[in-house]
């Protein structure tokens, strides 16, 4: 895009913590927890956030400054802010329509868009959207046949980046999901319904967009699947569990830039710079996976330490504002992704929420970089006092 989109957001909600509550209030209660929760006990929930906010930055007052530059060069794309909209699943059960939504933010805002192969708009949809600009994330399927299918389609639609994913061996254990019925195979029951007629304005968006579905999947699934039979289809055509003999052929299948999502020790980020991959996004899903994990700024800052000049090293999970992100990138990371933050502004604000959540991560963000008096985020590593 030539012109930077404006950037302004309304002072009601000038933070993340002000959309989560108020997406806490709009949005039925097992939708919410899906959101926002963990897994097992949210241990690892809540340290990759803590943990991450230890890092600490200096300020240089008295050095010579022109202006803060967020603009940011990757995969030979020059992004106007080094953070990105990370793929998140059953987007349009949290808010309806929501990565169409997104996806159109992220567009006019210059910032990358990661569609999730298990979220509710249609590769060809966010393609159409964002003008080819999306990228898309691979749930592997078992089958190579529905794989090459899949990556073909992406690469029609005109994917720049291909995100295969590789920390959903298994499914984590969630028990607010479980409870809810949003386990595989979910079910709705009788009180998830009578949430939802407290939520009159969710339940009214949602007959008006259609009942949430696998989108980008609903040319591979038979017809009037109910809720139990789709639990069956999911189990039977994915497998999570990646491994280097599977990655291999996405490699010499993919012509455009290809990055594994969920890297979590060394071993793994080097064997994705042996097997030629173009980036790497350290992350632990959330919190969403393995409660007895690290955080993911603990071994961002050792992969990037020994990896960072082989191979392009990002991180998400944690990440909710404009300083965490400054704090990811001078603790070594190239780029940040953030799930949870925008769709907190998508429950919370509806179609304004994208607009509006970009705005604000941007102008804290600059905050930052005024503040300590640093031009330009490459630099932001100079400014490190505490690693984690």
């Amino acid at each position: 895009m030539s012109n930077p989109k404006e950037i302004k957001f309304s002072s009601r909600f000038p933070s993340t913590a002000d959309l989560r509550d108020r997406a806490k209030k709009r949005i039925p209660k097992f939708a919410f927890e899906y959101l926002d929760g963990g897994c097992n006990e949210d241990i690892n929930l809540h340290k990759n956030t803590s943990e991450l906010r230890k890092v600490e930055l200096q300020p240089h007052y008295l050095k010579e400054y022109k202006n803060a530059d967020t603009r940011t060069q990757l995969f030979g794309h020059t992004y106007d802010a080094p953070f990105g909209i990370a793929p998140v699943g059953l987007q349009g059960l949290m808010w309806p329509n929501a990565p169409e939504i997104l996806a159109k933010a992220a567009f006019e805002h210059n910032v990358p868009f990661v569609l999730s192969t298990v979220t509710t708009s249609s590769i060809e949809r966010i393609s159409e959207i964002t003008e080819g600009q999306a990228w898309f994330q691979l749930y592997h399927p078992k089958e190579n046949a529905l794989r090459n299918n899949i990556i073909k389609r992406a690469e029609t639609a005109g994917c720049p980046v291909l995100v295969i994913l590789c920390d959903v061996p298994t499914f984590g254990f969630r028990p607010r999901d479980i409870r809810n019925g949003l386990s595989m195979p979910p079910k709705m029951t009788l009180n998830n319904i009578l949430q939802i007629f407290g939520k009159p304005n969710w339940a009214l968006k949602t007959l008006l967009h259609g009942q949430p579905n696998f989108e980008t999947l609903k040319p591979y699934m038979p017809k009037n699947l109910d809720l139990s039979q789709l639990g069956k289809f999911m189990d039977e055509t994915f497998s999570g569990r990646l491994n280097e003999e599977k990655i291999a052929p996405i490699r010499d299948m993919w012509k455009g830039k290809l990055v594994l999502k969920g890297v979590a020790n060394e071993a793994d980020a080097e064997k994705a710079v042996a097997l030629g991959l173009d980036g790497i996004i350290v992350s632990n899903h959330g919190g969403r996976q393995l409660d007895a994990g690290e955080s993911s700024i603990k071994p961002l800052t050792r992969i990037a330490d020994r990896y960072g000049d082989k191979i392009t090293v990002m991180m998400d999970s944690g990440i909710r504002s404009g300083p965490d992100v400054a704090r990811s990138l001078a603790s070594g990371a190239q780029f940040t992704f953030m799930g949870r933050t925008f769709m907190y502004g998508v429950a919370a604000l509806g179609k304004k929420g994208g607009d509006h959540t970009i705005s604000l991560i941007k102008t804290e963000l600059k905050q930052v970089m005024e503040q300590i008096c640093c031009e330009k985020v490459s630099h932001l590593p100079n400014y490190l006092i505490t690693k984690v």
